[in-house]
C-alpha cells in the first residue's frame, strides 16, 4: 500500500521496473519506489500546507519552543547560553519549519490513499492533489489579501 516492496534483485540499480516505479538497490536488498504516490503526496501535502497556514505557522512556534526549550537543558552556565543564542535560535527555527513538514506529509499521503482507493485509479490522486493545491494557494493569496485590506 506504501508503494515500496522489499526483494532480491539481479537488475541493476537505475533499471526501471514499470511506468510507476522506480528500483532501487540498497546492498542486499531492491525495492520499488512508486513516484506517482510520491508526487501525488507531495502534491496534496503542499495543498494542505497552504490550505492550513496558519497552524503551519502554530507548528513552528510550537517546535521552535519545544526545541528551545529542550536545548536550555544542555548548559551548564548561562552566560554560555547567551553567548551562542543566535545561532541556536536560527538553527533551531530552520528545524523547526522542517519538522513542522511531517504532519501535512502524513495527512496528503493519507489524502491520496483515500483519494486512489474511493475512484480507482492513480491519476484521480493525483488530479486532486492538484486542485487541492491550487485552492490551497487561492485561500492563502486571498487570506493575505484579506489580512492587508484590515
Amino acid at each position: 500500500m506504501l508503494g515500496i516492496t522489499l526483494g532480491r534483485s539481479n537488475e541493476g540499480a537505475a533499471s526501471i521496473v514499470g511506468a510507476n516505479a522506480m528500483q532501487v538497490e540498497i546492498f542486499p536488498f531492491s525495492f520499488e519506489i512508486d513516484s506517482v504516490a510520491i508526487a501525488g503526496t507531495g502534491l496534496w501535502a503542499t495543498g494542505l500546507y497552504l490550505g492550513f497556514l496558519p497552524l503551519s505557522h502554530w507548528l513552528i512556534d510550537q517546535c521552535c519552543r519545544w526545541f528551545d526549550f529542550a536545548e536550555r537543558s544542555l548548559y551548564l552556565s548561562a552566560e554560555e547560553f547567551e553567548k551562542s543564542r543566535p545561532g541556536r535560535e536560527a538553527q533551531n527555527a530552520f528545524w523547526a519549519s522542517i519538522f513542522s513538514i511531517s504532519p501535512f506529509l502524513v495527512m496528503g499521503a493519507l489524502c491520496y490513499y483515500l483519494s486512489v482507493i474511493s475512484f480507482g485509479t492513480k491519476s484521480w490522486g493525483i488530479s486532486l492533489g492538484l486542485i487541492a493545491v491550487i485552492g490551497g494557494g487561492v485561500y492563502a493569496l486571498g487570506r493575505r489579501d484579506g489580512k492587508s485590506r484590515e
